[in-house]
């Protein structure tokens, strides 16, 4: 307001501002010490406050009058929801605001303005409002406004979306002070994107793009330090849980102890955000190659250094390669687990995390020029291939406890299919990439089942057949080109590519579409009530104007970089240049939360050109920032492009070849039999 040019007078108490305030003004009593201490507004105040004909708003209250409050409740879920439209606050009823982790006092009202619950929804709930809905703006009987949380926090607790907070102020000012009208709120958001959507970009904007990525995994706060290593693997022993950020004057680790998953989606009162604890293969390896690809383009040795300590971290001093998964005899040898440590990341075996960890991997070797780590990722690549099924699918996940009881052959003759790209076509990308190096026909074979099976099924049998599996498809259909080039094979790729940016907006971004399933999971919520309770997209309804950078555009852009390399197709590469535009836009600008500069969220609102979107998925909202996965495929993606080369084409040169008999002697000391220790000890 004051921005704006306002005059306002601030008080230390809310008696002395209804003293010191004019008679028939208005007196806003905000909620400065929220959330440890209610706002206490003793009942002479109230009665001055009536004397003079004022109007007082009243954040987060001890205690008013003829009002009953509950104890302070947190929410984790819940949303707030614009429950009518009699009075004008500028949003439209029904329409959806978020103020993350806040703080509320349960209440009830019988008009009430805004409301606070379960919905489920995009900009609008739409199923209505909640069953349980708790009133977080109302007036009371005397005419005074009320906001059971602190509505003042907008910009510190980095409430969304951003422009409808401003809406909503502005009107709410406006309904307290109609003669002091327009009023406009003055405010900048404290984490917002790093161009707006027609700002002409630098002709270096890519690089500079790939720079602040490096430099956000340094000053993440994400890299393990030394100290930090007892307590955390306690507590991924005993009992998971996200932890703050250290503080800006703590140690940085150099990725000897590994990096953390990233950035829970949940926002704290103060603009915080929590680390998720948990010490995945992929993130080590995916992250180490965007750093990787940094030092090869600029020499940087400090990121060469971070990413040589984390390829080291994976696959010879974590748990990750090693252990049972480290043991010839064991079934599992030569597999990479999904995470260590805690037990219930310790024990499975995905495909797809293998695949990303190995791409990773590939990339790291290349740009380090380093052979190092040949003999290990040709063991995942050996091992993956032997636990993947007849038919060319190796299934979601294979977890310890069956692959000790079934042993691997049993798995590697099942006619598994697994019609799911997500899950499959990245195991396949490194069954061709490794078959152009070792030339193992094994490799080739088994991918080329799986793939014409899985394009036979096109569309319609696909477990999604949305912007997902498009995406992920596109990198094992440009390679497979580049090992059988044939007008086949290219029909495929052209296909998938087309139905994949068959939307694509003049900004560059591919939108969210549903897939059209209705089991299974990543399904958009029925019900309100649904909300929070899986695994879901970004969107609830086709038209939504959502992109996902952590299941689709940081996929789509390795794809397409792929795909225009394989073929020259001059169509893709203008749309593989649109994306990466949009991609560097979007990107985390922020000087108040620094460990959060240089990161991609999951979720962008093209439109409203805002991180905004329906964020109910369980354990990936919309503010979450891995590592790996979206960050990293974008970040080395941006690698590429800068070194005008391909993954395929950097990684050419390998000399993995030469680990084969090693590898193979290896792997043949467990004949693929349920695993016996006792016959193994002998």
């Amino acid at each position: 307001m004051v921005a704006d040019g306002k005059s306002v007078r601030r008080f230390l108490s809310p008696g002395d501002a209804v003293q010191g305030a004019e008679d028939q003004s208005t007196v806003l009593i905000l909620a400065d010490g929220y959330s440890a201490k209610r706002t206490v507004v003793p009942p002479g105040v109230i009665a001055d406050a009536k004397a003079k004909k004022l109007q007082l708003y009243i954040e987060f209250p001890e205690e008013i009058a003829g009002i009953e409050f509950g104890e302070p409740r947190g929410v984790r879920w819940e949303r707030a929801v614009v429950a009518s439209d009699q009075i004008s606050l500028g949003l439209p009823a029904l329409h959806v605001l978020s103020l993350h982790d806040c703080q509320f006092l349960p209440t009830q009202a019988p008009h009430p303005v805004l409301v606070i619950g379960r919905v489920a929804g995009f900009n609008r709930a739409v199923f209505g409002l909640p069953k349980e809905g708790f009133p977080i703006l109302f007036r009371s009987d005397e005419g005074h406004w009320i906001a059971t949380t602190k509505l003042s926090n907008f910009v510190t607790g980095r409430y969304a979306p951003t422009a409808d907070w401003r809406i909503l102020w502005q009107n709410m000012l406006t309904a307290f002070d109609p003669a002091g009208a327009p009023h406009n709120i003055v405010a900048s958001p404290r984490v917002y994107p790093a161009y707006e959507k027609e700002t002409p970009l630098p002709s270096d904007a890519e690089r500079l793009a790939l720079a602040h990525c490096a430099e956000w995994y340094i000053k993440s706060r994400l890299l393990v330090t030394e100290s930090q290593v007892p307590e955390l693997h306690e507590m991924l022993r005993t009992g998971q849980k996200p932890i703050l950020p250290p503080g800006s004057e703590a140690p940085i680790g150099d990725g000897s102890h590994g990096i953390l998953e990233g950035y829970m989606s949940s926002i704290l009162p103060d603009g915080s955000q929590m680390q998720q604890t948990s010490l995945r293969a992929d993130c080590q390896a995916e992250s180490a190659a965007v750093l990787a690809l940094h030092a090869k383009l600029t020499g940087e040795p400090r990121s060469a250094q971070v990413a040589e300590n984390l390829m080291n971290y994976l696959y010879f001093d974590s748990e990750l390669h090693r252990l049972e998964r480290g043991d010839p005899k064991h079934p599992a040898f030569g597999l990479i687990a999904w995470g260590e440590i805690a037990p219930a990341w310790a024990i499975g075996n995905y495909g797809d995390d293998n695949a990303r960890t190995l791409l990773g991997s590939i990339v790291v070797a290349a740009c380090l020029r380093s052979d190092k780590w040949d003999e290990p990722m040709l063991r995942a690549i050996y091992a993956n291939l032997r636990t993947t099924g007849a038919l060319g699918f190796r299934g979601d996940r294979i977890d310890m406890p069956q692959l000790e009881q079934e042993g691997w052959k049993a798995i590697e003759q099942r006619e598994t299919i697994n019609l799911s790209p997500s899950f499959e076509a990245y195991s396949w990308a490194c069954y061709l990439w490794a078959y152009a190096r070792t030339g193992d026909r094994a490799f080739l074979d088994k991918t080329k089942i799986g793939i014409r099976k899985m394009m036979d099924a096109y569309p319609d049998g696909w477990r999604w057949g949305d912007n997902m599996d498009r995406s992920r498809m596109l990198l094992a259909l440009a390679w497979l080109i580049r090992v059988e080039d044939t007008p086949e094979h290219r029909q495929w790729l052209k296909l998938i590519a087309h139905d994949l940016l068959q939307n694509q907006r003049p900004c560059g971004a591919i939108p969210e579409v549903l897939s059209g399933a209705t089991t299974g999971h990543l399904l958009a919520p029925t019900s309100n009530e649904a909300y929070g309770t899986g695994e879901t997209p970004l969107i609830q309804e086709d038209g939504d104007t959502a992109t996902d950078q952590l299941y689709v555009t940081n996929f789509a852009l390795l794809g397409l970089r792929e795909a225009v390399a394989a073929t020259g197709d001059a169509e893709l590469k203008k749309a593989e240049d649109k994306l990466a535009q949009y991609l560097v836009r979007i990107q985390v600008r922020s000087e108040s939360v620094p460990y959060l500069d240089g990161t991609w969220f999951r979720a962008f609102d093209f439109d409203r050109w805002d991180y905004w979107a329906s964020s109910g998925d369980a354990g990936w909202g919309a503010w979450c920032a891995e590592t790996g996965w979206g960050p990293a495929w974008i970040g080395a993606s941006l690698g590429l492009r800068a070194l005008n080369t391909s993954l395929w084409d950097l990684t050419q040169h390998s000399q993995i070849v030469k680990q084969t008999k090693k590898v193979q002697e290896q792997m043949m000391q467990n004949d693929g039999s349920p695993w016996s220790p006792r016959a193994a000890q002998r």
